[in-house]
């Protein structure tokens, strides 16, 4: 008889017809893919390979990735997209492996530092007036309470604290305030316990932004959280490349300024050590921050800093003033005797703050692109590479025998080329999955046939023309997709009073609470207008989402500063910047917004683009071959037999 641990081992055995998931799971079904995915990433482990598996909807790629990780004996980092996901994977799939194979599996989640709390600064508060408010003395006491029973220290488990609360920020074990082994709390820190617990384990589940986050901090002496591994796997492994370039590159924020000059106040105020002089420096570094970040321009958005040189010749006097404080609020520090171990964070920040504005302000280094970015009071100067190609192959690649990365949009017309030229894959097995539904059964992508171009001035209003009409076709129930606010804006205007289903709107509430909105069963025929925050890790299966609708092919903006770096770093190199960059992203984008429909075996639904470029262009030809088998019609009237055939009775 086949034990579970000889099934996992062999996965025909596990994931074949009649094998052991079927035994185990009473509504578990064959799937080839599944089955094909799992084989492969077994292979990856066995043979130290690189893998890059495209894995659709309905595959089961959680499991087909989670057994060969198990079986393969060694520790494995898996990295996922969203904190869902991460839940799902930690407190569902997990226990049910683990229930199943008889034993228990030796599992750790990890989150950002920032959701643990730090013990001595619990310690310090009792003894410092660091609260302010009503509010803040009953949040400390819950928290207060819940440190002496809590055996991670992970504020998930505080649910009545508010999200956005302030007292957390002052009690939380950000790196920036931690004093490490030399911590009096450190054997009983719940980051160390984290750590230990990672150590014991063989897999280590985190997120993109904790994973890079630790690889750009292994070299230095502040070395990451992580524990020593040789396999990885990246699931939602499309996000990689925009989350590599935030943390190899470098930001400096007028609120990280202030958390900064925080810090201090608090930390003086701690250990007893506020004095004139120190209060002083503090005052002035937080005048001078204010000053310096003032001098931008006061429209919101991002925003190229090519004029660097003319900026630094013309408030010269400001930037000065600020590196100057920095560096005397630093010999206030210095000049401590018998400085107690939280003064050294300071001091490092310190420096590291000197040295981040003097790159973001002087340096000539041609592989990073320079911009800001303006966001309500927030301004931040920002320094992001333009290829990150080379770093995530010297760091990652390279150091580690296996990389697994799945998604269900990794292709461009069933080739894997763009994303391992974006992410600098030399050599790696591929695996394309035929698709688990039956897309021309339940799925028809409609594009009508009558529309104006895009950039033409007649657009936004045949576009809302065109909504309205499918909205009545669909009777609501979609998602109405955009490639941004303003043309969101446009369209929201020109139909809000037309439209009988009741209307959400991104912005006018949290993410969260728009989709349990659209969702309930109160606002049936629900309709969401959205941008490319809603384009993925939104998942709402069944009747409730019928229709998605796309105003125009989502190619990123020409004149947003990182885009424009890469478009002229390509073209510097000789290439095509369109053809090799601009239209395989825009796929992977529209791959994206379409997989929102069809959830399962049962959903049906439209997916309506309005942008005729695809059919019109010649390189529209490439986006029709990287979606799945669709049914393709221009005639809006398929489109309300569609709706009739699977209308309820």
């Amino acid at each position: 008889m086949t034990t579970p641990s000889t099934a996992i081992s062999n996965m025909y055995s596990c994931f074949g017809p009649r094998g052991w998931l079927e035994r185990c799971h009473p509504q578990y079904e064959y799937r080839a893919g599944q089955l094909q995915m799992a084989k492969a990433v077994e292979a990856a482990f066995r043979e130290k390979r690189h893998l890059l598996v495209e894995a659709g909807t309905g595959t089961g790629k959680t499991l087909a990735y989670l057994i060969p990780a198990i079986a393969s004996g060694q520790r494995v980092i898996i990295s996922t997209g969203t904190k869902n996901l991460q839940d799902q994977l930690y407190h569902k799939d997990i226990p049910f492996l683990a229930q199943h194979l008889g034993r228990p599996l030796r599992v750790c989640y990890m989150k950002g530092r920032n959701n643990y709390l730090c013990r001595q600064k619990v310690y310090d508060a009792e003894k410092q007036p660091i609260l302010r408010g009503l509010e803040q003395v009953e949040e400390f006491a819950q928290i207060r309470e819940w440190e002496r029973h809590t055996q991670t220290g992970d504020r998930a488990e505080l649910e009545g604290l508010p999200e956005n609360s302030e007292l957390w920020s002052k009690l939380d074990a950000r790196r920036e305030t931690c004093t490490g082994q030399k911590c009096p709390q450190y054997e009983r820190c719940f980051l160390t316990e984290m750590h230990a617990r990672a150590l014991e384990s063989d897999l280590v589940i985190v997120n993109h932004h904790l994973f890079f986050a630790d690889l750009a901090l292994r070299e230095t002496e502040y070395a990451s959280i992580l524990p020593s591994y040789s396999a990885v796997i990246f699931d939602e492994a499309h996000e990689i490349e925009e989350v590599v370039g935030n943390y190899f590159g470098i930001s400096l924020s007028n609120h990280r300024m202030e958390e900064l000059v925080r810090d201090c106040e608090q930390t003086l105020r701690f250990k007893d050590l506020v004095s004139v002089s120190r209060q002083r420096s503090l005052k002035r570094l937080r005048e001078r921050a204010n000053l310096f970040f003032s001098l931008f321009p006061a429209a919101e958005g991002r925003f190229g800093f090519e004029d660097r040189e003319r900026f630094l010749e013309t408030n010269f006097e400001a930037y000065s003033a600020l590196q100057n404080a920095l560096l005397r609020l630093d010999g206030e520090l210095n000049s401590l005797r018998d400085k107690p171990e939280e003064i050294y964070p300071l001091l490092r920040r310190l420096a590291e703050t000197r040295s981040e504005l003097t790159f973001l302000l002087e340096s000539q280094d041609r592989s990073f692109v320079f911009w800001y970015e303006r966001r309500s009071r927030g301004i931040a100067l920002q320094a992001t590479p333009i290829d990150v190609s080379r770093i995530l192959s010297e760091k990652l690649f390279e150091q580690t025998d296996t990389v697994v990365l799945t998604s269900a949009t990794l292709s461009v017309g069933g080739s894997f080329e763009f994303m391992k030229s974006r992410l600098g894959i030399r050599y790696s097995r591929e695996e394309l999955l035929e698709p688990h539904f039956d897309y021309a059964e339940q799925t028809l992508l409609y594009i009508p046939q009558w529309m104006p171009d895009p950039r033409n001035e007649e657009f936004p209003q045949r576009a809302a023309e065109e909504v309205l009409r499918l909205l009545e076709l669909s009777r609501g129930r979609a998602f109405v997709l955009f490639t941004s606010y303003l043309q969101m804006h446009q369209i929201f205007e020109r139909v809000k009073d037309k439209v009988r289903y009741p209307l959400l709107l991104q912005g006018t509430a949290p993410k969260q609470a728009l989709l349990e909105q659209f969702r309930s069963p109160e606002m049936a025929g629900a309709v969401l207008f959205a941008t490319s925050s809603f384009w993925q890790g939104v998942d709402v299966p069944g009747a409730q989402l019928s229709a998605v609708i796309i105003d125009r092919l989502p190619f990123s903006v020409p004149s947003d500063p990182v885009v424009r770096a890469r478009i002229e770093s390509i073209r510097d190199e000789g290439g095509n910047p369109f053809f090799e960059y601009q239209v395989p992203d825009a796929v992977i984008a529209l791959k994206q917004g379409f997989g929102r429909l069809i959830r399962s075996r049962a959903d049906r639904g439209v997916l309506a683009i309005l942008d005729t470029r695809i059919v019109k262009k010649g390189y529209g030809r490439l986006f029709l071959e990287s979606l799945p088998p669709y049914r393709v019609t221009r005639d809006v009237a398929d489109v309300e037999s569609f709706f009739q055939q699977g209308a309820t009775p």
